[in-house]
C-alpha cells in the first residue's frame, strides 16, 4: 500500500533532529509540505537543505521556543503566511527529564509543563479552527511509555506525558465530528539524538552501536527501534489511509511497556 499525503501541510515541533526529522522526511517523500519547528535555526537550516534536495514540496524551518506562548503565536502566523494552512500537527517537542521527586523545583515542573503539555495545548488550539472549517485534520502527540506506567524517579516527564495522553483523548472526542483525528505515540527506546546524547555522557567503553545493542537486549523485541519505524506509523495515521483511528495512545516500544 502506497501512502500519499499530496497537498497536505504538516507542522512538526522538534523537527530538526531525531524522530521529528524522520517524520518530516517521510512526509516529504509522501508529498506533503512541511514546516519544521525547533529552537536552533542552524539545525533547521541544515534539515531543510537536506530534505529539499530533489523534491518539489515546500519545506520551511522556523526557530521557536514552544515553551513560550508568545513565540508560538508568532511562529504559527509565519507558517500560515508561507504555507497557507496546517492540516497535520505533530507535537514532538520535549526531552525525557526525570529525577528524584524531592529534587525537582517548581521552576523545573513549570518548564516541563510549558514545553510538553502547554505547547501541545496552544498549538492544537491554533490549528483546530482551520481543521474544523476544512473538515479534515490530524494531530499526533508524541509521549512516552511512562505516560501509562510511571515509575519512581520518572517525574516530571511521566506526569506531563500522562497529561498529554488525557489531552489526546479530549481532543479526539471534540475533533471526531469534524474528521480531526488525534492520537498519541508512547515512545520507548528509539535510536535518536536523545540516545546519542545519553551515549555521549558515558565513558564510551563501547561504540555507539554496541551501546545500543547491549541496551536493546532488555526489550522484548531484542533491539532499539529505528526513527523511520515511528515515522512510517505517523505517515499512515496522518494520511487518509488511517481514517478510522482516533483517541488512542499507541505504544511504539517493541513490547517494552506492560500496559496495553
Amino acid at each position: 500500500m502506497e501512502v500519499r499525503m499530496d497537498g497536505r501541510v504538516a507542522l512538526i515541533t522538534g523537527g530538526s533532529l531525531g524522530l521529528g526529522y524522520a517524520m518530516a522526511e517521510k512526509f516529504v517523500e509522501s508529498g506533503a509540505d512541511v514546516a519544521l519547528i525547533a529552537r536552533r535555526q542552524d539545525a533547521l537550516d541544515t534539515a531543510v537543505s537536506t530534505l529539499q534536495s530533489g523534491v518539489k514540496t515546500r519545506i520551511i524551518g522556523i526557530s521557536c521556543d514552544v515553551s513560550k506562548a508568545s513565540e508560538i503565536e508568532d511562529m504559527f502566523q509565519k507558517v500560515l503566511s508561507k504555507l497557507g494552512r496546517v492540516d497535520i500537527l505533530i507535537n514532538n517537542a520535549g526531552h525525557a527529564k526525570a529525577g528524584e521527586f524531592e529534587s525537582i523545583s517548581d521552576e523545573e515542573w513549570q518548564y516541563d509543563f510549558d514545553l510538553k503539555l502547554m505547547a501541545a495545548v496552544r498549538l492544537s488550539r491554533l490549528v483546530f479552527p482551520g481543521m474544523k472549517e476544512r473538515n479534515w485534520g490530524r494531530i499526533i502527540n508524541m509521549l512516552n511509555t511512562m505516560a501509562k506506567t510511571p515509575s519512581a524517579r520518572s517525574a516530571p516527564t511521566s506526569v506531563t506525558r500522562a497529561a498529554g495522553m488525557a489531552l489526546t483523548k479530549v481532543l479526539a472526542g471534540e475533533g471526531a465530528p469534524y474528521n480531526i483525528l488525534v492520537n498519541g505515540f508512547n515512545i520507548g527506546r528509539i535510536k535518536s539524538d536523545q540516545i546519542q546524547r545519553a551515549y555521549d555522557a558515558t565513558n564510551k567503553e563501547l561504540s555507539f552501536e554496541d551501546f545500543v545493542a547491549r541496551a536493546g537486549k532488555n526489550i522484548p523485541i531484542g533491539r532499539f527501534g529505528e526513527a523511520e519505524e515511528c515515522a512510517n506509523l505517523a505517515c499512515l495515521l496522518c494520511s487518509d489511509a488511517g481514517g478510522y483511528v482516533t483517541g488512542t495512545s499507541i505504544n511504539v516500544d517493541g513490547g517494552l511497556s506492560p500496559a496495553l
